[in-house]
């Protein structure tokens, strides 16, 4: 269906070139001589603006692919007008700079990289608060007395003679069928976190482990493992080993390697993930494999409704990815997990980012667990070049065609593009194929044969690009990734940390491409904090992005019709299943009567409440919320102090502050200058009438006591106008007309009883 759409794209571009030619040879002869429009450029509006060769209205292209970094920003804003020239003056002339230097180089359309500049650790460090420096210390003390107590204490390091020592795998004391297994992997030396945490596991011990992405920790369990189970008694089948992860493609990794690893073995596995045959999995599980690599949700399903299977002989359980198994969405599900597995068991967690707080681990009940962070929890590799390019409010609408331009020029192979949504994963994907990019994507809305499909095409490189969203940031090991494209930057700093961590993976090299909003600053701040290396600033011409809007443009309505086409398809799709299932109902009536109804360890509320957590919880991540009637019908305005530093956003409070301060006194000024003026003459009074007797004192109201022994009544006021009279008369002539009215009554009702 794209393919077609992009033939005709092109047949329309040929005869549209060969009518524009036409035109063109007739207007030389017409006229001669044409007046040079310049550049062209798109507003915010989406409408073009041409620009003459002077550079009298030149909005400086360039500089609106500039990078801000949070830091200094020396230009003006184009929206608000706001003069930053309070800012440390050094950050400005580095921006300045590298701005000069960018606009000189920038001639051509060759992208522009420069080092950003960055603020040495005691300037970023004096950016926090120092009154709260006290509270921390005394948390920071307590925490760690509490940690102290929780985990036991990690072995010292060995000396640097025995660290040099272990330089292959034989120096663990490891079966022969492992070490064939592992040599026939390619792997030849252990990593660090692999040198550590084999030795520690074999002894039996829980671990809490955190190491950098692509640092081997998945061969840190399995390899010990597999290597327990070797002298397992097989008299009677069971289940001992359990294997957690938090998606499905991550298991499917996890089961592949698990079968190379034991392949020389007797060892069996079984792979419990949601997309797959259930029948076929019950089958598998009746067996009692020895080891399970499973989903949540999927495992408990079995759990409560496979005969035959349960959690009674797990000896091991792994967490793989913990910290986001640990998250709210999984909360309940791995509450009942836990209570199903005997408290006897081994317990190792592994992620990029682990937690080590008491209250998120008391959950697992672990038993004094080792804590092995070989680095910091927010550490990226040193091999990873990290760049940034600078998307302006404005120019929000340009970054498919930013897109397009950097894949299209730049990046051209081997590229996963993050997205913050399924949606927009799906249309670039569909713009991908208009402009004839091989594309792959992986996102929620796919079947699992679907996802596996693409995996296994981008693996082949059958795909140069794979677009995918956060489905994609965990645990995928997908050998020779050379490019990581955030094309919407994630609000959590952890999940940006796994994003990059599918590039520059065991020793190679990688590059990591965000696009950087106006609300992305804090990440962008935390990502130059914990980088060692210096951060790269990409700029896209000008020229480069117009041309590519226009690409976008024209491809548009190809894009429109693409997707009605397959909502029609996806239409179709759901009512041949429906179709088919009233037909196996009529069919296999019988057979679903017997069948045992299936149970969930939840009712309806409690599971909706708790998918609404994981929704949650996944849109504060990313910044977003849920869209309803209002954010449809408001355009979301910029805040005053979006985007800003600390140290910035006092400095704009303050002077709003003393901007009102003056307000005010300038009120109160003019106010009094007014109030000290005589009042004007309106009119002359009139000295012959007498003054009227002034009645500003309270009069005491008579008691009706009183009253009624006096035999007088309080009469009303009379208006000075003579309204008395007036009223007393009113009052006569309604008394009249009501005795008139109820003589009329009297007369009415005597006749009627005369006439009965």
């Amino acid at each position: 269906m794209i393919e077609r759409k992009r033939k005709e794209l092109k047949e329309k571009k040929k005869s549209g070139a060969k009518k524009a030619v036409e035109v063109a040879k007739a207007a030389e002869e017409e006229e001669p001589e044409v007046e040079d429009m310049g550049d062209v450029h798109m507003d915010a509006n989406g409408n073009f603006i041409f620009e003459n060769e002077s550079g009298d209205d030149d909005d400086d292209d360039d500089d609106d692919m500039d990078l801000d970094i949070g830091i200094k920003e020396t230009d003006q804003d184009d929206e608000d007008g706001a003069d930053d020239n309070d800012d440390d003056e050094e950050y400005a002339k580095d921006l300045d700079t590298m701005e000069e230097d960018s606009a000189d180089e920038l001639s051509g359309e060759e992208d522009q990289v420069t080092v950003a500049p960055k603020k040495s650790q005691q300037e970023l460090d004096d950016e926090s608060d120092e009154s709260d420096d006290e509270t921390n210390k005394i948390e920071d003390i307590v925490n760690e007395k509490r940690k102290a107590e929780f985990f036991a204490p990690a072995p010292e390091m060995q000396e640097k003679e025995d660290a040099t020592s272990t330089e292959t795998f034989t120096n663990f004391r490891l079966s022969r069928p492992i070490l064939k297994a592992i040599s026939d992997m390619g792997y030849t030396k252990p990593t660090p976190i692999q040198t550590r945490s084999i030795p520690l596991s074999l002894q039996a011990h829980d671990l809490c482990v955190s190491a950098q992405t692509g640092s081997g920790k998945t061969l840190a369990f399995l390899v010990p493992i597999i290597e327990r189970l070797l002298f397992r008694p097989k008299d009677t089948p069971t289940t001992r080993v359990l294997i957690l992860v938090p998606t499905r493609e991550l298991g499917v990794q996890c089961h592949s390697v698990a079968l190379k690893l034991s392949k020389f073995t007797d060892i069996s596995w079984s792979l419990c993930v949601g997309g797959l045959s259930t029948k076929v999995q019950e089958l598998e599980l009746r067996q009692r494999p020895d080891g399970v690599i499973a989903t949540p949700g999927r495992l408990i399903d079995h759990i409560r409704n496979s005969q035959g299977f349960s959690l009674d002989g797990i000896e091991i359980l792994v967490i793989d990815e913990a910290d986001r198994i640990l998250e709210d969405g999984f909360a309940d599900e791995l509450d009942e997990i836990i209570k199903s597995t005997p408290k006897s068991r081994q317990s190792m967690l592994f992620s990029a980012t682990m937690t080590d707080k008491i209250e998120d681990l008391t959950k697992l009940s672990l038993n004094r667990p080792i804590r092995l962070f070989v680095n910091k929890a927010t550490a990226l590799t040193s091999r990873l070049t990290q760049e940034f390019v600078r998307v302006r409010a404005h120019k929000e609408e340009s970054k498919p065609a930013m897109l397009l331009a950097l894949c299209s020029r730049t990046y051209k192979e081997e590229v996963v593009i993050f997205f913050r949504s399924k949606a927009a994963a799906h249309y670039m994907m569909v713009l991908f194929g208009l402009c004839g990019l091989k594309a792959a994507e992986l996102h929620g809305n796919l079947t699992q044969l679907q996802r596996l499909e693409s995996l296994e095409a981008f693996r082949d490189q059958k795909a140069n690009f794979l677009l995918c969203t956060d489905l994609a940031s965990r645990g995928l090991d997908i050998p020779g990734i050379k490019t990581v494209i955030n094309y919407d930057m994630p609000k959590s700093y952890s999940t940006y940390v796994h994003r990059c961590g599918r590039t520059a993976r065991a020793n190679q090299s990688g590059i990591a491409v965000s696009f950087v909003g106006e609300s992305d600053r804090a990440v962008l701040k935390m990502a130059m904090k914990a980088s060692t290396d210096e951060i790269q600033h990409r700029v896209i011409p000008g020229k480069v992005v117009t041309r590519f809007e226009a690409k976008v443009e024209e491809m548009k309505p190809a894009a429109a019709e693409v997707l009605q086409e397959e909502k029609k398809e996806k239409e179709m799709r759901g009512l041949e299943m429906k179709v088919k299932k009233m037909e196996n109902m009529v069919e296999f009536a019988d057979d679903i009567k017997n069948r045992p109804k299936k149970s969930w360890f939840q009712t309806t509320a409690e599971k909706e409440a708790s998918k609404q957590l994981g929704k949650d919880k996944h849109n504060e991540d990313m910044g977003s919320k849920p869209l309803t009637l209002e954010d449809v019908r408001t355009p979301i305005k910029r805040g005053k102090f979006d985007g800003l530093s600390r140290r910035k956003r006092r400095m704009r409070m303050a002077k709003e502050e003393d901007k009102k301060e003056m307000a005010a006194a300038t009120v109160a000024a003019r106010s009094a200058k007014k109030a000290s003026r005589p009042g004007r003459i309106t009119t002359i009074p009139d000295s012959s009438k007498p003054a009227a007797k002034s009645n500003s004192g309270p009069q005491k109201k008579k008691s009706s006591f009183a009253s009624e022994a006096s035999g007088v009544r309080g009469k009303k006021k009379s208006s000075p106008s003579g309204s008395g009279s007036s009223s007393k008369m009113g009052a006569k002539s309604g008394s009249g007309v009501a005795k008139k009215k109820i003589s009329n009554k009297k007369f009415k009702s005597l006749g009627k009883h005369k006439r009965r």
